[in-house]
């Protein structure tokens, strides 16, 4: 025990003092900006030089801003109007051609009297993402559902769709709602679906068609299920009797169908497709079928059957091999030489399988680090609780190796879409250069140049900076190891 007492020492203080603040120094901004900006010499002389590299640029360029015109309706206007303002030979931007050609920078050529069709499935897209991407937070997940729910209609309506659409509308996404938030594994299944129906709103046509292709794809899960004790022959008989289906049969029922009960949109052809709209089809659809691709082919190339890690080893190198351009190509030009005469292979569609087969190839080298980045314990535990290879690989395996590999496979997203600007190569109307061009090409906005390519980047940058933004919020999400 200690022999120290107040006697003993001149003073002992009988009450704790508060609690003084840290200094001002280590908190706030000051911390901030001696941590990553003037933690050193070096790094000091590094954010001078970018001060001074970002002052000069916004000297050069704010005059060009801040003379920009957003109404006239030519370029000799904006210039007039520049002039006017500004005196004789000032120069600023004539943004004007943005607010005047919005439409044919979003829709590309799609008939005007339609463009409420891409806009609904623009943010029922959304409405279908948030059973996979937003399970976890609900705050989040309704306020992207608030958000595209509302604008969305909002938009809709404002671009014409017809009362009788907007009812339906708003009915089916009530219901939607409500399934996502009362059962969130069967919200899945409009999920599921939804391809289906985009597909229909996008380009028209009959409805049937695409509940005969949904036919056919339960045919075969019904097939695959009565079968499933013959395991690999039964999900083959199954894929047999949904192929069986649709090549034999669904095209007359759709076609009775239609004549009994008719549901359908005015079609739209696949060269009326351009802008913003072309690159989100062609992005999203490369995007989800890419990645199920991706994780197939990487399990195949760890596979220790020689014929299918060949198969899959020399599918992977070839395309990784061959730029993204000489595939569009050979979509465009090569592919029509090998099918038969009349043949009517939409543009469109060769370019998404093209787009995707690239992006699967990627998708599978990247999965297939996450996979080897895995201990070889994880393989052991799970052959050590009876699992089979499948049932390992969907509930021990991929979770982990999905999980590390976010970064890489968010990447190749961002790549697959800033890559949809290069079907501009085989005649689609992409909104970075075909489409300036054709805008260009008229009298009214022959010299508009740099407007367009601004415009367009600040589009790309939003939607890829979301893309990333989000990949870090589900790497956080799911960063459970040191908790």
């Amino acid at each position: 025990m200690s022999e120290v007492h107040a006697e003993t020492v001149p003073f002992v203080r009988g009450t704790m003092l508060p609690q003084a603040p840290p200094p001002r120094a280590q908190t706030g901004a000051i911390k901030w900006l001696r941590e990553n900006l003037f933690s050193g010499p070096v790094n000091t002389l590094l954010t001078l030089v970018g001060l001074f590299i970002i002052w000069w640029l916004f000297q050069h360029f704010w005059p060009w801003f801040r003379h920009s015109v957003w109404e006239a309706s030519s370029i000799a206007q904006c210039r007039a109007i520049i002039t006017e303002r500004w005196g004789e030979g000032a120069t600023g931007g004539c943004f004007a051609v943005i607010r005047e050609r919005w439409n044919q920078f979003i829709f590309g050529f799609y008939p005007s009297s339609q463009y409420w069709r891409p806009n609904t499935i623009f943010w029922l897209m959304f409405l279908a993402l948030v059973p996979i991407l937003f399970t976890e937070s609900r705050a989040l997940r309704w306020t992207v559902v608030s958000i595209a729910a509302v604008l969305g209609f909002a938009l809709s309506m404002l671009l014409g769709a017809p009362p009788r659409v907007l009812a339906i509308l708003a009915i089916g996404t009530v219901l939607w709602v409500a399934l996502i938030e009362l059962a969130p594994r069967r919200a899945l299944i409009p999920t599921v679906v939804f391809p289906l129906f985009a597909v229909w709103l996008l380009w028209g046509g009959s409805l049937w068609t695409q509940a005969m292709v949904l036919a056919g794809a339960l045919i075969g899960l019904v097939v695959w299920r009565a079968l499933s004790r013959l395991g690999m022959l039964g999900a083959a008989l199954g894929l047999v009797a949904a192929v069986a289906w649709w090549w034999l049969l669904s095209g007359d029922a759709a076609a009775d169908l239609q004549r009994m009960w008719p549901i359908s949109l005015p079609q739209v052809e696949s060269r009326s497709f351009g802008g913003f709209l072309l690159a989100i089809t062609i992005g999203v659809s490369a995007i989800v079928m890419s990645l199920p691709m991706g994780v197939i082919l990487a399990l195949a190339r760890q596979s220790d059957l020689p014929v299918v890690k060949s198969f899959a080893v020399i599918f992977i190198e070839f395309i990784r091999g061959v730029p993204l351009i000489t595939l569009l190509f050979v979509a465009s030009i090569l592919l029509n030489y090998f099918l038969p005469p009349g043949t009517n292979f939409d543009i469109i569609l060769r370019v998404i399988i093209m787009v995707t087969l690239f992006a699967a190839a990627y998708m599978a080298e990247v999965i297939r680090g996450g996979l080897a980045s895995l201990p070889k314990g994880q393989y052991e535990a799970a052959a050590a609780l009876g699992l089979d290879y499948w049932k390992a690989q969907r509930l021990i395996i991929l979770p982990q190796a999905l999980k590390v590999s976010i970064p890489g496979v968010v990447g190749t997203f961002i790549g697959v879409f800033k890559d949809t600007t290069l079907v501009t190569f085989v005649g689609l109307f992409d909104p970075l250069k075909q489409m300036a061009d054709t805008i260009r090409a008229t009298f009214e906005w022959k010299g508009a140049y740099w407007e367009p390519y601004i415009f367009t980047g600040t589009i790309f940058f939003i939607l890829c900076f979301g893309m990333s933004r989000y990949s870090m919020y589900l790497e956080r999400r799911l960063k459970r190891d040191h908790r």
